[in-house]
């Protein structure tokens, strides 16, 4: 049984006509380096956009390599060439559709039997492959060796060893970028049974395909549709005569098909690695790995999550960013100096009054949208971002992921929906697009759920954190509250909605000191796109509340919730803050904020109000989103069934606070 068939190099400069830039596919499993190494070589020129037909975002950015464009593009991670997810069918589809110059397999050198399988596909199927093994710094501090150049030999491709995150071996990855490389020659077999059973079926295969008809052979006899619809259009009337044969060997092999591919892999794959890779007889155990096992083990894991917690959210976004940055920027730069002075400005060159409260009114844009903004808003998401970028650069939420994985599917979902969650508590709009990444329709509308209902964006958790933590025990009680709802809810719409809870995996990156240039290039990124949203709905907002204003219908909306607010044992100007909060929360957590300081609220109505409006209506994006994501009938039944439980819990709570006099 031959392991390796010579069949030239793979080193040769291919001849590509193309017109504009060409483009190169970084692919590999998630949470091995493919952002980092796409950040690396775009830089800031990136864009983001939904693949055609899908919801799976794919980056796209431009390069100059010896004075040549490239065009880099971040497929989403996948584990084989046949895919499962969604995500992993749009990184396929890409490889299929848009022929790349170039295709960068990165992987993780610390897991290299693991991954190179995926490796052996992408030059079975003769694509252009240049292999990427990355982290190889954790891989030497764990005592692993690896030689690159018997790898390369042994593959027949090229084989780079990087660092990406430390900038290590990007000079030769440009360079391979630059000089291109061949098609890749299969120089590996498998069993002699499978590669006949491969071989006649693929000397059926006359269509012209993008991989290779031993890879298409392969995917068809492992049942892959979308190939077999491929194949369909290419043979055209020899089809059947194909279709026949696939039938007879996946009968023939139906109880240990995958088995024995999967296994075949393995076997080739140690072969590759004989003599190219050593491990250490007892393994070396870094610092940051005993961390890394703590925060997975739940009697350790939990203490050090509300560790972070607490200085992360808390003290540094709340008491920081919503008391210390807020209080700088909104009582002493805005009420003190910019308001009274564009004040001044507005009305020496707007003689009309009217107009003058468009800006700088009640409800102004300037004196209200922009202050809210900036003054209240941009301190608090900055600090949260600021946060979040150092917990995702530490490497910290794959492993915070399989610390609740337990809890969550409970829920009806996987560890894998922590990353939205956590990032519900930045923007919840940014958060409901990222709910794509799950697996299931299921998963979706359960986290879109969650994410509506109970989880406050930053400038809204920050303001309330804030506002809370001066009345003793008011912050408890609305944390249990909002614990104790989306746990209930959460359980709740896993028996209800159909559908059973998928397998969890998730690659775990080393864990590491977050790198200042990253977690600058990650806040910055954010807060831009965050602004850029918010400024516009709140200069909206005021726009809006001005003509409601003028017209009293925005006092007529006051009254109609008068009733309502009283029920909730609130003073009718909390109204104001619920209409606020249906433009956005965090507009809304802001109102409240205005009047508390105005001393309109004792601690009971302040905790009533904090978690009614938490729990309240989806803000004006974040429907939108929703709607864009699951449709109308799933985004207006949310949002019926968000107000009503606001509105039912705020009403239970309050009595519960008169009957206990706990506040």
């Amino acid at each position: 049984m031959a392991l390796f068939k010579k069949k030239g190099s793979c080193h040769e400069t291919p001849s590509v006509a193309s017109s504009g830039a060409r483009k190169v596919a970084l692919v590999g499993n998630p949470n091995v380096g493919k952002s980092v190494l796409f950040n690396a070589l775009t830089g800031a020129y990136v864009t983001v956009s939904n693949y055609p037909g899908t919801s799976v975002e794919v980056s796209r950015g431009n390069t100059v390599i010896n004075g040549e464009q490239f065009e880099i593009i971040d497929t989403p991670g996948m584990y084989s060439v046949l895919p499962i997810t969604e995500e992993e069918r749009v990184a396929r589809e890409i490889l299929l559709n848009e022929r790349p110059y170039l295709v960068l397999h990165v992987l993780d050198a610390r897991n290299l039997e693991r991954m190179l399988p995926m490796t052996l596909q992408l030059i079975e199927a003769e694509l252009p492959v240049v292999l990427v093994v990355n982290i190889m710094d954790e891989a030497a501090r764990m005592g692993l060796e690896i030689d690159i150049a018997l790898l390369s030999e042994r593959l027949g491709i090229p084989v780079i060893g990087a660092a990406t995150a430390k900038k290590v071996g990007l000079p030769e990855i440009r360079e391979a970028i630059s000089k291109g490389t061949a098609a890749a020659a299969c120089r590996f077999s498998y069993s002699k049974s499978l590669e006949a059973d491969l071989g006649q079926i693929s000397g059926l295969l006359k269509g012209e395909y993008m991989l290779s008809r031993k890879a298409i052979s392969i995917l068809l006899l492992q049942g892959d549709k979308e190939v077999a619809e491929l194949a369909r259009g290419a043979e055209g009337e020899g089809y059947p005569a194909i279709e026949a044969v696939v039938k007879e060997k996946r009968f023939e092999r139906r109880e240990s098909l995958h088995l024995d591919l999967s296994m075949e892999r393995k076997r080739v794959v140690k072969g590759v690695l004989d003599g190219a890779f050593k491990a250490p007889a007892k393994r070396v155990v870094t610092l940051a790995e005993k961390i890394s096992r703590l925060t997975v083990r739940p009697a350790t894991g939990v203490p050090l999550l509300l560790i972070v917690l607490y200085f992360g959210l808390y003290k540094f976004v709340g008491d920081f960013g919503a008391g210390t940055l807020v209080d700088l920027l909104e009582e002493k730069g805005f009420k003190e100096f910019f308001n009274p002075w564009i004040t001044g400005v507005v009305k020496h060159f707007v003689p009309w009054e009217m107009i003058q409260e468009l800006f700088i009114g009640e409800y102004g844009i300037i004196t209200l949208g922009i202050r809210y903004a900036v003054g209240i808003i941009l301190p608090i998401v900055a600090t949260f971002f600021l946060f979040f970028s150092m917990l995702e650069d530490s490497g910290y939420f794959p492993r915070l992921a399989l610390l609740v994985d337990r809890l969550f599917k409970t829920l009806g979902l996987t560890g894998r929906a922590v990353i939205p969650m956590v990032l519900g508590f930045g923007c919840d709009t940014m958060a409901t697009m990222v709910t794509r990444t799950l697996e299931t329709v299921r998963e979706r509308v359960i986290a879109t759920l969650l994410l509506a209902l109970a989880i406050p964006c930053s400038a809204q958790l920050g303001v309330i954190l804030a506002l809370l933590s001066k009345a003793p025990g008011a912050l408890l009680v609305w944390s249990l509250c909002l614990l104790l709802i989306f746990l209930f809810i959460g359980l709740l719409a896993a028996k209800v909605l159909p559908g059973e809870t998928p397998m969890f995996y998730m690659e775990i990156p080393p864990m590491r000191l977050p790198q200042l240039s990253n977690v600058l290039t990650k806040t910055y990124t954010r807060m831009q796109w965050y602004f850029m949203e918010i400024l516009p709905l709140f200069v909206l907002a005021s726009v809006l509340l001005w003509l409601g204003k003028i017209t009293n219908f925005f006092e007529t909306m006051v009254r109609a919730l008068s009733p309502v607010m009283a029920s909730l044992g609130l003073p009718k100007e909390v109204a104001v803050a619920f209409i606020f909060g249906f433009f956005r929360r965090d507009y809304g957590a802001a109102g409240l904020y205005d009047l508390q300081s105005h001393g309109l609220l004792n601690p009971r109505q302040l905790t009533v109000a904090a978690v009614t409006l938490t729990l309240f209506i989806p803000c004006v994006a974040q429907f939108l989103i929703m709607k864009k994501e699951r449709g109308w009938k799933t985004a207006f039944a949310i949002g019926f069934f968000v107000s009503a439980l606001a509105f039912g819990s705020g009403w239970m709570l309050n009595r519960f606070l008169l009957f206990t006099s706990i506040l």
